[in-house]
């Protein structure tokens, strides 16, 4: 399976660069499946297609501003740092720009309360750091922080909120869960209502999602890791749906992740805090989810194939040239696809 069989031709003008004044007014493609069919609607109508009894599974993670700009001491050029994953303590692993100028040993200063010393150099070029601070780390990264918006985005955020799901809670994402901003609490309520049961997970998402696939072969492909937590209480409201004969859908690709991490070949979802490398193309059997709730990804990315591998690359190749043809808003800010 080549890398290349998960090409598509995309405009730039389909690439959204703001979100919709209404969250819940994106487009939504909805795949069948079993009828081969497609249909496109609006996302509020994901309550009619979602049953009493079913369970959505939702990631909770939370956006931190993990973009800074700093400078070396008595230097007057810009250093971008970026934070990718909590270590320990006061140690992350992060993307410096430019890297050549961060040596080990090397200082970065942001202002009078936060600066961090060059740890250690990894083989991608990533950087482990070590903060040091005057107060609350939080507090001061809300402060100097940005938003780590994707590359393709280019336009400026006006409200930096709209990069957060509405149901966001645990800090620690360098990017957000994108499948989850079409949700706004009316259409969360509507589904409780109707007797869905909203489960949430935890998964912190590095942009190692964005990282594009440099070889040709896809098994080979070194999959990021990325850390999770599920509870036992989310795992009984799980397994009493299978139980019940009813779905279990996934919003997102990291929603995905976790219950197929999570979930063991008898088909059981136990509790488990831990980092997942879980790599799913076509031809991996899934064995938790039902139905996924996902934007339209980057062409050759992990994420289209991992979609591909629950509808098949043909369904979904087919999909993403009627969504192009139809003008549906691409990547993060864009349209969605129920495939159920």
């Amino acid at each position: 399976m080549k890398t290349s069989d998960f090409y598509y031709d995309l405009p730039n003008e389909l690439i959204a660069q703001t979100p919709l004044e209404n969250r819940q007014k994106s487009r939504m493609m909805v795949l069948d499946r079993n009828k081969d069919e497609v249909e496109h609607r609006v996302f509020e109508n994901i309550v009619e297609y979602i049953n009493p009894g079913d369970t959505l599974v939702l990631n909770d993670t939370k956006v931190i501003p993990a973009r800074l700009f700093g400078h070396r001491p008595q230097k007057q050029e810009k250093i971008e740092i970026l934070l990718l994953k909590q270590l320990e303590g006061d140690k992350w692993q992060t993307l410096v720009k430019p890297g050549k100028k961060c040596k080990i040993g090397e200082t970065i200063e942001f202002d009078e309360t936060l600066s961090l010393e060059i740890k250690d150099i990894l083989e991608d070029g990533q950087r482990i750091v070590e903060f040091k601070y005057d107060g609350i780390f939080n507090e001061i990264l809300d402060r100097l922080g940005t938003m780590p918006l994707p590359p393709y985005i280019t336009e400026k955020l006006e409200d930096q909120d709209r990069y957060q799901t509405v149901y966001s809670k645990n800090k620690g994402s360098a990017a957000a869960p994108t499948a989850g901003l079409h949700f706004t609490k009316e259409i969360l309520s509507q589904l409780e209502k109707k007797g869905v049961n909203l489960v949430y997970v935890t998964l912190h998402v590095g942009l190692g999602t964005f990282r594009p696939v440099k070889v040709d072969d896809v098994t080979k492909h070194d999959m990021h890791s990325e850390y999770y937590i599920i509870t036992k209480e989310a795992c009984d409201v799980i397994n009493n749906t299978k139980k019940a004969g009813k779905r279990v859908i996934a919003v997102g690709t990291t929603s995905c992740r976790v219950l197929e991490s999570a979930t063991a070949d008898d088909g059981i979802i136990y509790p488990h805090s831990e980092e997942t490398k879980i790599f799913i193309y076509p031809g991996y059997k899934f064995k938790m989810i039902d139905g996924l709730l996902t934007n339209f990804h980057l062409p050759e990315s992990t994420l289209i194939m991992l979609v591909s591998a629950l509808a098949t690359k043909e369904k979904i190749m087919d999909a993403y040239k009627i969504a192009v043809e139809n003008k549906y808003r691409f990547f993060s800010f864009g349209d969605c696809m129920l495939i159920l």
